[in-house]
């Protein structure tokens, strides 16, 4: 029907007859002449209609806002005062000599340029959003980032392999969305939360590299990095280390972020170990694009009169940390107070400060309320760790370890955020010897840090069994300026080893081979090394396309209470299907 797209079309089209498709974005009529930009997937075009046609000029005065249009015409150059420098063919516009009306349109229920519309109005008419020009970028992003991922990887000898989609549920940290089987009356199946055994089993099988683009699903409480079916690139290789694996994606996302965004990732990318993150940034996905750092400073304060500080100082589970804001001196205690209600959101009890008017002066420069409570050797060496110059200020956290680190992470990002301290850019970073498994105060159990199948960083059970609170794992996350780009692992592939870490974990023989039996089965006959990690597409694209969630680059995303407003799922269903599945559904009493 069209011989070019809308946006296309420049100044050596001049002079040519083309037929263009699309939809009315705006149509203006000016002393006689209407104009209307025509819309499509790569841009606008400011199409002409003269009143010589009286019939077509009738017919152009009828169109509304979303009509869709094939138009015939001669491209010629716009007369001069008419360039528009911000349409990429404001040079051009199109004289009309046929116009053909292909469908019309009701008023729709926002302007696409409206950039005031709620969420759920967008999402409730998402054909309609996704027509916006900011939407089809992204969505043409995300198309871009698939097709170079699998390039990529084909090239470098990994095959596309399906894994199922109906299969049992195992226990990887987050609910399942579940799926009743309608021939084995009070069975189910369950959606994958990650393709994880199965990419296991394709090693096993002999596969040796393999990729997926897959999707996945979790029954979880969302946020902007969340959604119950999102997309991961799935990874899985064997016979190769974590040093082959993490070498060959730097490459991977190097060769992306030049081709797709023309940026130049140059050089590896810095490794830090969990604990390292966690002390200098109090977060395992750290953004190095802000330099603000904590310091520890408990040995400082251990000795001090001050609770605040010398409590969690002495306590083996505690941490006292010392947080630098340059040029913070100028924050009001309005302020001050504002970001003190925001750790509280993170379990801080408070937020302790010194404001640094002027170092050289020494105790007399400083300006603070717990001045008062500490002795001049721990104050000038607070100063001295901190680095900090006149002008700036100190925040402190003192509390447990965990509630310091998220409270003073969180409030590092916030500061630089709002005192324009971010640099631009992109810093990758892998973050590595994450603990083989944490502590569950509410179970009292230990749990997988990353999952079951992760590798400890030894190949003695015996060994991992004597201290499993003190084991590292062999465990590695990419991290992009401050957002967990993906994460993987080298994984345990002898059944000795699978089944002592099962056994750490409180999953008995009898469960284990309920759960996994056939993962363990697999491991007796041949596995080889293997390891692999994935990424999660959406929150690639999403920094890839300066975008705040990654609701904005999916096509059909789902709202934060996991209902899709299109189609107004989920939905109840008839007592028929539901009778064929066994499912009884008890209908409220008064009682009840």
């Amino acid at each position: 029907m069209r011989t070019h797209y809308c946006g296309e079309l420049n100044q050596q089209d001049i002079g040519q007859v083309v037929s263009v498709c699309g939809w009315v974005n705006r149509r203006r009529d000016h002393g006689g002449v209407i104009f209307v930009d025509l819309r499509d997937k790569k841009g606008m075009l400011q199409v002409v209609f003269d009143p010589d046609d009286a019939a077509m000029f009738s017919l152009a005065e009828s169109l509304r806002n979303e009509f869709v249009l094939k138009v015939d015409g001669i491209v010629r150059i716009r007369p001069e005062g008419t360039l528009n420098k911000d349409m990429p063919t404001g040079e051009i516009e199109l004289l009309a000599q046929n116009l053909q009306v292909l469908n019309v349109s009701e008023t729709p229920p926002f302007q696409l340029d409206d950039d005031e519309v709620h969420d759920d109005l967008r999402l409730r008419y998402r054909y309609i959003d996704l027509r916006r020009p900011e939407m089809q970028k992204r969505i043409q992003l995300r198309a871009k980032v698939t097709h170079y991922l699998r390039g990529w990887l084909e090239d470098h000898d990994f095959m596309d392999i399906e894994t199922p989609m109906l299969t049992r549920a195992t226990p990887e940290g987050a609910r399942d969305y579940l799926v009743p089987s309608r021939t084995h009356a009070g069975s189910f199946f369950a959606l994958p939360q990650s393709p994880q055994l199965f990419k296991q089993l394709l090693m096993m099988s002999g596969m040796d590299r393999y990729y997926q683009i897959v999707r996945c699903f979790r029954d979880e409480d969302l946020r902007a990095d969340r959604q119950p079916e999102f997309t991961q690139l799935d990874i899985e290789t064997s016979f190769m280390d974590e040093e082959g694996i993490m070498s060959m994606m730097e490459s991977m996302m190097r060769g992306l972020f030049n081709s797709v965004v023309g940026a130049d990732i140059e050089g590896s990318f810095p490794r830090l170990s969990y604990a390292q993150a966690m002390e200098r940034y109090g977060s395992d996905k750290p953004d190095l694009r802000i330099s603000l750092e904590l310091k520890t400073v408990s040995d400082l304060l251990a000795d001090v009169e001050f609770k605040v500080f010398s409590g969690p100082a002495n306590d083996p589970q505690g941490r006292v940390a010392a947080l630098r804001v340059p040029g913070g001196n100028a924050l009001t205690r309005k302020e001050i107070d504002v970001y003190t209600e925001y750790v509280g959101r993170y379990g801080a009890r408070g937020l302790a400060y010194i404001k640094c008017n002027d170092i050289d002066q020494g105790r007399d420069g400083l300006q603070s309320p717990i001045l008062k409570f500490l002795p001049d050797e721990a104050v000038s060496e607070i100063i001295l760790r901190s680095q900090a110059q006149s002008g700036d200020l100190i925040f402190f956290g003192a509390d447990k370890a965990k509630i310091v680190n998220e409270s003073l992470g969180a409030l590092r990002i916030k500061v630089a955020q709002d005192l324009g301290l971010v640099e631009q850019g992109w810093r990758f970073l892998w973050v590595i010897d994450f603990p083989m498994f944490e502590y569950d105060e509410r179970e009292k159990r230990l749990t997988a840090l990353h999952h079951p199948f992760t590798a400890p960083s030894t190949n003695d059970a015996d060994e991992l069994e004597a201290n499993p609170g003190k084991m590292l794992s062999r465990a590695y996350d990419m991290v992009l300026n401050g957002t967990e780009l993906g994460g993987g692992s080298i994984r345990i592939h002898t059944t000795e080893m699978q089944q002592r870490v099962l056994k750490l974990l409180g999953i008995d023989e009898q469960e284990a081979e309920e759960k996994f039996g056939f993962l363990l089965n697999a491991l007796r006959y041949g596995c080889p090394p293997h390891g692999g990690i994935a990424f999660g597409l959406d929150r690639l694209v999403m920094l890839m396309a300066g975008a705040n969630s990654i609701r904005d680059v999916m096509a059909f995303p789902k709202t934060q209470t996991a209902t899709c407003l299109l189609t107004q799922a989920p939905s109840p269903v008839s007592e028929k299907q539901l009778r064929e599945l066994s499912i009884r559904v008890r209908k409220p009493t008064l009682e009840s």
